[in-house]
């Protein structure tokens, strides 16, 4: 966001209500690419944590040469694959599924609508529900590529700088990830392969 740049100036200047306005404008975005690498809301929770506790102490280093933002992601995903690492060779279940669903089996939070249009509205959340159920299926990169553009909204060179990968590989990333999607959903509405 453009007034990123102003936020980060005045963290810098050790302005605390600049670091509550930067965490409450990403901290759900964060959220949401941390679970999708870690596969546990408490450990992305945790990694966020660690994201902000880096962004305080190295916002001095940060240069400008990418946004705000991009720069945000890159430190997240780092520390989200050293954390998911760590989970991994401990043995820990990769999720909880209480924390996801209510005692009536019921999403605890269900995922956001696609569409605001009335007529689409029951499609629209019944496969939102569905894709969301179905992200943690795709391999890492192609899931994390899939997060950050279709549902962040991130810009594909910015997705490409956090990730550390090129451009074109992004780009092939989103287009298995999606065609992926799109094939789990056409198996689950009775269609053909």
């Amino acid at each position: 966001m453009d007034d990123d740049v102003g936020l980060v100036e005045r963290l810098r200047a050790g302005d605390e209500s600049a670091f509550v306005e930067l965490v409450r404008r990403y901290q759900p975005r964060l959220i949401r690419l941390a679970e999708s690498t870690v596969g546990n809301r408490a450990v992305a929770e945790e990694v966020c944590q660690d994201t902000w506790f880096a962004v305080v102490r190295g916002v001095e280093r940060f240069e400008g040469r990418s946004s705000f933002k991009t720069w945000l992601f890159r430190i997240l995903l780092n520390r989200a694959r050293t954390t998911a690492g760590r989970e991994q060779r401990a043995g820990r279940p990769e999720e909880d599924v209480g924390e996801r669903f209510d005692a009536s089996g019921a999403w605890a939070s269900p995922p956001a609508p696609w569409s605001e249009r009335v007529d689409d509205r029951l499609v629209a959340d019944e496969l939102a529900h569905r894709v969301h159920e179905l992200l943690p299926t795709l391999p890492e990169h192609q899931r994390q590529v899939v997060i950050l553009r279709d549902v962040e909204g991130v810009s594909p060179a910015e997705v490409a700088t956090a990730l550390g990968i090129t451009d074109g590989h992004q780009r092939v990333l989103l287009h298995r990830g999606r065609a992926r999607l799109r094939e789990l959903l056409t198996v689950d509405m009775g269609g053909e392969r």
